[in-house]
């Protein structure tokens, strides 16, 4: 270690001392000791973020606009730094930190050092507890401090760097990250109106990739099938692979399971010659991108109740449909008929060389919760967070 490097390492002890005496003794002497630089920062950092992600949100760039908000997010996570509660909050932890490794090594090493080093360690440890005890930083700083000094004298040879235990941390996080995408969780984005009232455009989800079966990850589904394969609900909103693009992923509400004969006739639903009632509810006005001029539009259709055999959901219909896409349909073994809830504006399996009906090993998992959603006028819609998918 460098004679500067030592310097800079004391300099830091001392401002982190200086402020934990400080905060111990209130807000107004921590920041008359801190200054207010780094909260006005945080806060208008966050400000900033914010502002950004809504611009870029109500521009429909969610990509960018998620970004943002988590970026604002994480920005004034860190105001805890410029508070004296979190400085004491920080410093507590850190001690208790400390202390939990610290006797982990000792458990681990105690034979290696002998006896007496063993007991000047232990008596660190619990200065550790001692100073917890108390609701201050500065007793829990030093002790920490104290135990630190303790344990790089007798237990150097078994302490971890710092950057070490940064990197199997964050790569822990990582793997175990991956993991819960691959098996159990997948987070999906709703890119258009198909599914509309259920999903708006704007809605990340969670797809619970285990309903169905077990997906072996990066195989092709055309090829092998899920294992403990089982199909799926009728009337569950489920992602898939689109068999005709394989890079993309649809969601839809399954209508049909084998054997079913759907039948579509002026907009009305039909499954086994069974009408499937639907209760009115009234207008439902969204808006969407018009293809032709590139900007909003304002659609209203009428919004229905539709009982799928037991299954309430909401649809809509539009007033002044296109088209409309009557047929009659049976569904074959081993796949799924799927339909959108915005029934008129649905690339679903009613479409002639569209996606089909999707076989079960194409089905990813199904839909379970709004986990968030950006759109509206303040860039995020608040009350559709955490809702369950119906």
């Amino acid at each position: 270690m460098t004679a500067a490097t030592e310097t800079r390492e004391r300099a830091q002890a001392r401002r982190e001392q200086e402020l934990a005496a400080a905060a111990d003794k209130g807000p107004r002497a921590f920041y008359s000791a801190a200054g207010y630089g780094r909260l006005a920062t945080i806060v208008g950092g966050t400000v900033v973020c914010a502002l950004i992600a809504q611009h870029l949100l109500r521009q429909q760039s969610f990509l960018l606009g998620s970004l943002m908000v988590f970026l604002a997010v994480f920005v004034l996570s860190t105001i805890g730094s410029a508070t004296p509660w979190g400085v004491r909050s920080r410093t507590r932890n850190e001690a208790k930190g400390l202390r939990k490794s610290g006797a982990r090594l000792l458990r681990r090493n105690r034979a290696k050092i002998g006896e007496p080093a063993a007991a000047e360690v232990q008596s660190a440890l619990e200065a550790v507890d001692t100073a917890l005890a108390q609701p201050l930083a500065m007793p829990a700083l030093q002790a920490r401090l104290a135990l630190d000094a303790a344990l790089d004298k007798h237990l150097a040879f078994a302490r971890k760097s710092a950057a070490r235990e940064y990197t199997e941390s964050i790569g822990g996080a990582i793997l175990v990250a991956l993991l819960l995408r691959a098996f159990v969780f997948e987070p999906f984005h709703i890119p258009s109106g198909s599914m509309i009232p259920t999903l708006l455009v704007g809605n990340f989800i969670f797809v619970n990739k285990m309903s169905y079966g077990l997906r072996v990850p990066f195989t092709d589904p055309g090829k092998v099938h899920k294992l403990w394969e089982r199909p799926p609900g009728r009337g569950d909103v489920v992602v898939f692979i689109n068999p005709q693009h394989p890079d993309i992923d649809y969601v839809k509400r399954v209508v049909g399971l084998p054997g079913d004969r759907i039948e579509v006739k002026d907009n009305v639903l039909y499954v086994n010659g069974l009408e499937q009632k639907r209760v009115e509810v009234g207008d439902y006005t969204y808006k969407e991108r018009s293809e032709y001029t590139d900007s909003e539009i304002e659609v209203t259709a009428r919004m229905y109740q539709e009982d799928l055999q037991g299954r309430t959901h909401p649809i809509i219909v539009r007033k002044d449909p296109v088209f409309s896409r009557n047929g009659s349909f049976v569904v074959e073994p081993g796949r799924a008929f799927m339909m959108g809830d915005n029934r008129d504006n649905s690339a679903d399996s009613r479409v002639e060389g569209g996606i089909g009906q999707i076989p079960f090993s194409y089905i990813k998992g199904r839909a379970s919760i709004i986990w968030i959603s950006f759109g509206g006028a303040a860039g995020i819609r608040f009350e559709r967070m955490f809702r369950s998918v119906n």
